[in-house]
This record gives structure tokens, C-alpha cells and sequence, in this order.
């Protein structure tokens, strides 16, 4: 029998429409905005479609001043995108304690501004806590963490490391893959709790798009497209040393934002190359460059 011949979508062919947003976070590509509203206008100029949540500043922030702010958003067309959890269940318990005391004012004043979305990320070792020793510990904080949020009507994401260097470099190996996530999500037991799914970390885990054909919406809370350097075995690959997605792909980014598109992803998207060519431009060329990468990315698959 005659091998079937492959079909080649034609480049004319309109792509999917999609629901998620390309998203400004300045410290992710080496830019310095000091307040929201820098970081609003540099996503207005460039074309971003939603921004960084500054939780702290938001949270400071006086009824006018957040009105305001909020105003010049929806006449911008500017929606929020993620904010970040400044403390977590890595931190030591001292710290912890004094994170979760602060959470509920934080939290409220994230509900304010309305923002529905934080992350942040799991480290995938230690060199104190053997796996099961650190999975408890996890449980009980996300819990408590992911209590506090629910109670503000906003949603936890998690990003688990995939980089193999990063988890080699410890004792003790942790979560570091989206099968392991999900295990502790489901001992959680939070309905607020999803990833943070990061191309780089996919790839790296050796995930496959199958992996991500398990993901629906729900389970997402915000994602980061990234591609790798090429010539570099996976194993060899640098965590901090990363491209522009779709800049050499290495990652196959098509495949991946496909995922995003058939699962309705209403989330924030956005680059987190860790990238020191792009950390040493201006900030006007940084942002230029990174969401023109993002929409090239995006671009074969998904329509606006």
C-alpha cells in the first residue's frame, strides 16, 4: 500500500481565532517601569493587549488614584493579565508566616482592581527537604495560600521547573513535571488552582502535545512562550539563558500555541526569555521586539 501523502496546510489558510491576550511584564525582558502606569503605557505604544498587576502598588493605591487607573485601562483597551505572589510555600516559615499574615490585604486589594489572576513557581529541589517532606509542606501552604485568594475571587497558578540542571543542582529532587503538578493540585483540593504553563519548562520536561491536550482552560491561569538556544542537548540547557519565542525553533511553538487555542485559553500570554541581548536594550526597543516575537509566534495559528 502507498504511504499516504502528507498534508501541508496552505500559508493562505486563515488561522484559528483565539481568546487569550499578548501580555506586557517588563521584568520578564530586562525593561524598568517604576509604577503601573509606566508599564500601561509602554504596553499601549507597543501593542500589548494586557498588562503586568502590580499587587503592592495596587493595594497602596487610593479609591480615586485605582479609579483612575482603571479608567485609562478600558479607554486604552488594556486588561490585567497575571499579578505575582511575592512570598510562597519555598519561603522559610518565618517568612512564610509574616506572607500569609499580609495575603488577605494584598489579596484585597488585588479584588479591587480587578484582578482575578497570580503566580508563582515551584521549585523543582531541595537540599533540606526529601520529596515527600517537601510535598507535605506544599500542600499545607498552597492550601492555605490558595484559601486566602479564593476568598478575593482570584485564581493560583503554579509554574513547575522542567530545566534538568536546576533540579540536578540540589539533594533532593521535587515537582519539576505537569503529571506531578497535577498530583498536587488534586491533594490540594483547591478550585482556584492551576498552572502556569511555560513552553520552556514543557519542552524541557520532555512534554509532548499530548501532555497539553489534557489542559483545558480551567486549568490554566497564565502562560509563558519561550523558545532555546539551539545546538544545546536538554539536558545542557541553561534555565537563565533563553530566546524569543519562535526566534530558533528549537521548541516547537506552533505546536504548543495550538494547544492554547483548541482549549478556548482566555489567559495572559507573554515572554519570559531571561535573554541578556534583550536585557540591554532600551526599553521601547525591548518591548518592540518582544511583542513582535509574540505575534510572530502566534501568528501561523491563531488569528486575532
Amino acid at each position: 500500500m502507498a504511504a499516504a501523502a502528507t498534508v501541508v496546510p496552505s500559508r493562505h489558510a486563515p488561522a484559528a481565532s483565539r481568546t487569550f491576550s499578548i501580555n506586557l511584564v517588563t521584568g520578564m525582558i530586562g525593561v524598568t517601569a517604576k509604577t503601573q502606569a509606566e508599564v500601561n503605557a509602554l504596553a499601549k505604544a507597543h501593542g500589548f493587549e494586557s498588562v503586568e498587576a502590580r499587587g503592592p502598588e495596587l493595594a497602596a493605591m487610593s479609591p480615586d488614584d485605582l479609579a483612575r487607573l482603571k479608567a485609562d485601562m478600558q479607554s486604552e483597551r488594556l486588561v490585567w493579565g497575571a499579578g505575582f505572589l511575592p512570598n510562597d510555600a519555598r519561603a522559610d516559615s518565618p517568612t512564610f508566616a509574616e506572607a500569609i499574615k499580609n495575603l488577605p490585604a494584598l489579596a484585597a486589594g488585588l479584588q479591587r482592581a480587578g484582578v482575578t489572576r497570580v503566580g508563582t513557581w515551584i521549585s523543582p529541589g531541595s537540599d533540606e527537604l526529601t520529596y515527600l517532606q517537601n510535598y507535605k509542606r506544599h500542600v499545607e501552604r498552597i492550601g492555605l495560600i490558595a484559601g486566602i485568594l479564593d476568598d478575593h475571587g482570584i485564581r493560583l497558578g503554579l509554574e513547575y521547573i522542567g530545566t534538568p540542571g536546576l533540579r540536578r543542582a540540589r539533594r533532593y529532587a521535587f515537582i519539576h513535571s505537569m503529571t506531578e503538578a497535577r498530583e498536587l493540585f488534586a491533594d490540594v483540593g483547591a478550585q482556584n488552582l492551576g498552572f502556569v504553563l511555560d513552553s520552556w519548562h514543557w519542552w524541557t520536561a520532555r512534554e509532548t502535545g499530548e501532555n497539553l491536550r489534557r489542559v483545558t482552560n480551567r486549568d490554566v491561569v497564565a502562560v509563558d512562550l519561550n523558545d532555546a538556544p539551539a545546538g544545546i542537548p536538554i539536558d545542557d540547557q541553561k534555565d537563565n539563558q533563553r530566546e524569543l519565542p519562535a526566534a530558533t525553533g528549537v521548541i516547537p511553538i506552533g505546536e504548543f500555541v495550538r494547544a492554547l487555542v483548541e482549549m478556548n485559553y482566555d489567559g495572559p500570554v507573554r515572554a519570559e526569555p531571561f535573554n541578556a541581548a534583550l536585557n540591554a536594550l532600551e526599553n521601547d526597543e525591548a518591548c518592540a521586539r518582544t511583542v513582535a516575537a509574540l505575534k510572530a509566534a502566534i501568528a501561523p495559528v491563531a488569528a486575532n
